[in-house]
């Protein structure tokens, strides 16, 4: 599947707030020509709210791993959870977060992976998602959106 059929896809969700930064926007230059999706009936991005899910297209100082910086390479980024992410991975995030994160290959093409940088929070990454990964990742992207949208609810059923 392309990126644009993974975007059609996430932005026809009831509720989906995409942040999108465009080169000389205000927000920083390395997130340009990435995209960040939050529960927001409002459509306005949430404040103190983590995406659900994000694509990034270049690799970050940080997150350097999948090698994204080649032509032709992106990364789908998911919000699974712990049991989700054991389910994916064969490991817990805990098993993860001890792991020699170093000695990985996160560059691999159309699997699912635990990310880079965020496995140990629940989150699994894909790098160039395809015919494996790709019916799994639309349904765990519609997933993350609904356990978004959950919290959401919970955040205003405690706010009133």
């Amino acid at each position: 599947m392309s990126l644009e059929q993974i975007l059609e896809t996430i932005r026809a969700f009831d509720g989906v707030a995409e942040l999108a930064p465009e080169i000389g926007s205000d927000y920083p230059e390395i997130s340009w020509d990435d995209q960040f999706f939050y529960y927001s009936p409002s459509g306005g991005i949430p404040m103190n709210t983590q995406p659900y899910a994000t694509i990034v297209t270049k690799d970050y100082p940080d997150d350097a791993a999948s090698h994204l910086d080649e032509v032709s390479r992106w990364r789908l980024n998911i919000h699974v959870g712990a049991d989700k992410f054991a389910e994916l991975t064969g490991e817990t995030t805990k098993e993860f977060a001890a792991s020699d994160i170093a000695a990985r290959d996160f560059s691999a093409v159309d699997v699912f992976l635990p990310h880079p940088v965020y496995g140990s929070l629940g989150w699994v990454a894909i790098v160039n998602p395809g015919e494996r990964t790709t019916d799994t990742a639309l349904e765990l992207l519609r997933d993350a959106h609904e356990d978004a949208r959950r919290r959401a609810d919970r955040r205003e059923g405690s706010a009133g």
